[in-house]
């Protein structure tokens, strides 16, 4: 009788800096806050000293969420651009104004195949992962102009943004990739910061991983990432400790996408 061993158990130690204020008073957005890397990123942000706005499209989960961070809470749908500008307003009258905004909220439909990318689905995922944080930071820049002091643009973006692809999701990353890089020189004259994030394959709904058994073979650490480990770099990115950062795109995934000329 073959014996069926359970794989091995995945031990992984991680850190993470206890809060310190380095977020005090800072009024930030952040985009698809009711779940995964924005909800972790939103709590992170409150527990800081941050006063923090979420978005999302359930109205109800919206307000359930915001209430456990303690936070403030309005709809928003990425691909209704006609309504960016209401929900600009709501936002600076109940933040006071806006220093930080987060693009987080994107969607991917994993078409593991190019013939399974529908017209709707690539419309779907350009207006929620490109157009929609394009306009909405069009829309929300001249209120970080106003402020006196450094204000701040992160963009959460993918691993997939540094690699090729034919899916439309890798494709509206590797252009949040450039426009980053595009909108911090141009927005350096107004010491605007403009950065981004690339996870590689983290526990979320989006991916079905769970925090609970991380175990994940295509990383090179054979682990995926905790949402906590991507609020811990944005938290730095949003802070004055990062003010001569800019137009950097700091991929999370352990150097799995480095083109290394001896990589195997």
């Amino acid at each position: 009788m073959e014996l069926i061993m359970p794989p091995p158990v995945k031990v992984v130690k991680i850190s993470y800096l206890s809060p310190d204020a380095r977020l005090k008073g800072k009024r930030i957005i952040v985009t698809g806050g009711t779940g995964g890397i924005g909800q972790t990123m939103a709590k992170r942000f409150v527990d800081e000293g941050a006063h923090v706005l979420i978005t999302g499209r359930n109205v109800e989960k919206l307000n359930k969420v915001a209430s456990e961070i303690g936070c403030e809470a309005l709809e928003l749908d990425l691909g209704k651009v006609e309504t960016f500008g209401s929900f600009i307003s709501s936002a600076v009258k109940k933040l006071g104004g806006i220093d930080c905004l987060v693009n987080n909220a994107g969607v991917s439909l994993h078409e593991k195949a190019l013939e399974l990318v529908t017209l709707d689905g690539f419309n779907q995922q350009l207006e929620t992962n490109l157009r929609g944080p394009y306009f909405l930071t069009q829309m929300a820049l001249p209120h970080i102009i106003k402020n006196p002091y450094k204000g701040k643009v992160l963009f959460i973006s993918s691993e997939t943004g540094d690699t090729v692809d034919f899916r439309p999701y890798g494709l509206t990353k590797a252009a949040i990739n450039s426009l980053v890089q595009g909108l911090a020189h141009l927005y350096s004259q107004y010491n605007i910061a403009v950065n981004a994030i690339s996870p590689g394959v983290t526990a979320t709904a989006m991916t079905g991983i769970k925090p609970d058994n991380l175990q994940y073979s295509y990383n090179p650490n054979g682990r995926a990432y905790l949402p906590e480990e991507i609020a811990e770099v944005a938290t730095y990115l949003l802070s004055d400790a990062s003010n001569s950062i800019s137009g950097q795109i700091i991929t999370c995934n352990n150097a799995k996408t480095v083109n290394a000329r001896w990589k195997e």
